[in-house]
């Protein structure tokens, strides 16, 4: 649940710093919609890690700020690439809370429904930002983006 929680801060500073950076009010509107969910998501997996005995991952300053200035960079580029840098990054999410949902022990029933609730509502801001014309990114910045989350995701685990 840390890399969940983990992955929330990431998304709250990555819609807020896209939001900064949106040309279009719509746009902004909905990121900022988003960020909002995202804070749903934070509490309760901040909640659930506390039920469960663990604690939060020691990095998340630091996955903050660098989700901030890459929703900052991204929302500089344009919106077509701002909303294409959050649909690919909601897909990769989806993926990860799939294979999560497969992980989970059988009896967690609490911890699956935040985690279904969580993938539903990232494939939903995934299609948001198709929607609102979202360009579909290179696949050597896909590939990247999957490194950086295996990394995150790691050290996340351990610190």
């Amino acid at each position: 649940m840390r890399v969940n929680h983990c992955g929330e801060v990431c998304a709250q500073a990555l819609y807020q710093g896209q939001s900064l950076t949106s040309r279009q009010p719509h746009v902004r509107d909905a990121l900022r919609k988003a960020a909002e969910e995202e804070t749903e998501h934070l509490a309760w997996t901040e909640q659930r890690i506390g039920e469960l005995g663990g604690r939060k991952s020691l990095l998340n300053p630091l996955w903050y700020m660098g989700s901030l200035s890459l929703g900052i960079v991204a929302g500089v580029l344009g919106d077509k690439w701002n909303l294409g840098f959050l649909a690919e990054t909601e897909r990769q999410v989806e993926a990860h809370l799939n294979r999560h949902l497969e992980d989970l022990p059988e009896d967690d029933e609490r911890s699956k429904a935040i985690v279904d609730q969580m993938r539903l509502d990232e494939i939903q801001h995934a299609e948001m930002a198709v929607h609102f014309g979202a360009a579909e990114l290179p696949v050597p910045v896909r590939f990247g983006m999957r490194a950086m989350a295996k990394v995150m995701t790691g050290l996340a685990y351990r610190f």
